[in-house]
């Protein structure tokens, strides 16, 4: 399976940025796939997670009420969208995909995931 995300950039504080990630290959093997982003000198940290149905979402404390994010399983893609965005939101978003169902609770940690993608990075400006 390999994940391919993209649309990240460089925005001013305020500003907004779409990310996709589309997974290809085996796709029938990945259940689901969330966000992560790492920033400089920084542990890879949870953002979002949509459950399989996209019926249930959670957001690291950070980014609620700014970033939501969606799927489409038909094509095998989730996204991100991010609004107000902060200059602490700099990082390198990666998608990550899991071949079995999980919580909510252990779609936060990273050592859940069986897939990573490449990263896009986000650079936010004050």
């Amino acid at each position: 399976v390999q994940l391919q995300a993209s649309g990240g950039g460089l925005v001013q504080a305020g500003g907004s940025l779409r990310l996709s990630c589309a997974a290809s290959g085996r796709t029938f093997s990945v259940y689901r796939m969330d966000w992560f982003r790492q920033a400089p000198g920084k542990e890879r940290e949870f953002v979002a997670a949509i459950s399989w149905s996209g019926g249930s979402t959670r957001y690291a404390d950070s980014v609620k009420g700014r970033f939501i994010m969606s799927r489409d399983n038909a094509k095998n893609m989730v996204y991100l969208e991010m609004n107000s965005l902060k200059p602490e939101d700099t990082a390198v978003y990666y998608c990550a995909a899991v071949r079995r169902p999980i919580t909510l609770a252990q779609a936060m940690r990273p050592d859940t995931y069986d897939y990573w993608g490449q990263g896009t990075p986000v650079t936010v400006s004050s």
